[in-house]
């Protein structure tokens, strides 16, 4: 089974990558098995100063899934340069930085930062945290998205990766912007704004009141964007949301996408991801596939003629 999966200019050897957020910066699974079995990680945000995140209660399990509002919590760019990615730089797996800001300099300073690093594959940028006061700034907005990812299109030539809000009326109209402003792909999508009540202490769950619901409750709505997008836009897509099995990762490619990120499922099962990158050549064989790039789209015929020409 030919595993490659090509996503604009990145190269990845198959298209099983981490989410950012539930991998961290990737220490705690190399306990557990060789990072080098994945497609790609993609590293916890990383903000130019540390962040300390949000209060507790943080996380909380719900049906098909979790909320969390962690905060965006991380050491920030000189710890991530300093201590996580020569850690990172021992694994034959891309790297994405996951760049996260409250305005547009920290986003910019990050990026700096990191561009001509040893080590790093390619930069995804997080315009769309919910759990943050400003974390949603410039996800809603075509017009600030698009400032945004120009401003720093011109401090670095590394693959920029958007990532894209559910909580938005057309996802494609923000991601259209991106890519007129210099994105070479899309990543959707970040988690849905969502709530639970405690019954008895008759007050939110979490502590800052809503969070982001993430796990296989999400996987419908991502799909149905990410086919959006692909059909719809030009430059590649990689799925995210509710992605347990090799089967939803077939799923996620037939709707076009181009690679997909694996997220809560590590907390059920912190071997998801190798699990997910064997059971999905398996899948792609019982399909009749030889390699990844032929079920790409195979639901999604509009998306293979667009992104084909």
């Amino acid at each position: 089974m030919e595993m490659q999966a090509r996503v604009g200019r990145l190269l990845f050897k198959n298209p099983v990558l981490t989410a950012s957020g539930t991998f961290g910066y990737g220490r705690e699974a190399a306990e557990l098995y060789d990072l080098s079995l994945l497609g790609g990680v993609m590293v916890k945000g990383v903000s130019r100063d540390p962040w300390p995140g949000n209060g507790p209660i943080r996380i909380a399990r719900i049906p098909g899934g979790m909320l969390n509002a962690i905060g965006l919590q991380n050491p920030g760019l000189r710890h991530f340069l300093e201590v996580d990615l020569p850690f990172l730089r021992h694994y034959d797996t891309q790297v994405i930085v996951n760049v996260v800001g409250h305005d547009e300099a920290g986003f910019v300073d990050v990026v700096r930062g990191v561009h001509g690093q040893p080590g790093v594959a390619g930069i995804e940028l997080n315009i769309s945290c919910p759990n943050v006061a400003d974390g949603l700034l410039f996800s809603q907005d075509p017009d600030r998205a698009g400032r945004l990812v120009g401003l720093v299109r011109q401090e670095t030539s590394l693959p920029l990766i958007v990532k894209l809000s559910p909580n938005v009326t057309d996802p494609v109209e923000i991601g259209a912007a991106c890519q007129a402003a210099g994105a070479d792909a899309l990543s959707a999508i970040n988690t849905v704004i969502g709530m639970a009540i405690d019954v008895e202490r008759r007050r939110p769950v979490i502590g800052i009141g809503s969070a982001g619901i993430s796990g296989p409750a999400l996987k419908p709505v991502a799909l149905r964007i990410v086919y959006d997008l692909a059909r719809k836009l030009d430059i590649p897509v990689i799925g995210i949301g509710g992605i347990e099995s090799g089967r939803d990762a077939l799923e996620y490619l037939m709707a076009g996408a181009r690679a997909v990120a694996v997220g809560t499922a590590v907390f059920r099962d912190p071997l998801a991801p190798p699990r997910i990158v064997a059971e999905l050549a398996r899948e792609l064989a019982a399909q009749g596939f030889a390699a990844v790039d032929e079920a790409w789209a195979a639901a999604n015929p509009e998306a293979r003629r667009r992104q084909s020409r």
